[in-house]
């Protein structure tokens, strides 16, 4: 089965709870909580190795988002970049399956 994407990230924002951005995010996972990771393909490199490092110690998924920050925010229904975000509870999503 093929999940869509752009749909379940969506699905997440409105029936899941999100936190976006870099910072949040690396003080949340070095916290223990969230489930998955999503980064921009244009997030920059060292922060993507940081976040891709404390995601993998604390056993969380990692995944990143083939478009850029601009497009990523839109998919989230936000008017602004966003280059990380964390997902702390799925909802009725399926954004945890995604590869």
């Amino acid at each position: 089965m093929v999940v869509d994407t752009n749909k379940e990230i969506r699905r997440a924002v409105d029936t899941g709870k999100v936190s976006f951005g870099y910072k949040e995010a690396k003080k949340k996972l070095l916290a223990g909580e969230g489930e998955m990771v999503i980064v921009s393909a244009n997030m920059p490199k060292n922060e993507r190795e940081t976040i891709k490092q404390i995601a993998n110690i604390e056993s969380k998924k990692f995944f990143e988002y083939p478009a850029n920050g601009m497009v990523l925010g839109s998919v989230c229904g936000k008017p602004f970049v966003i280059s990380t975000m964390l997902i702390l509870e799925e909802g009725k999503s399926k954004v945890l399956e995604i590869q």
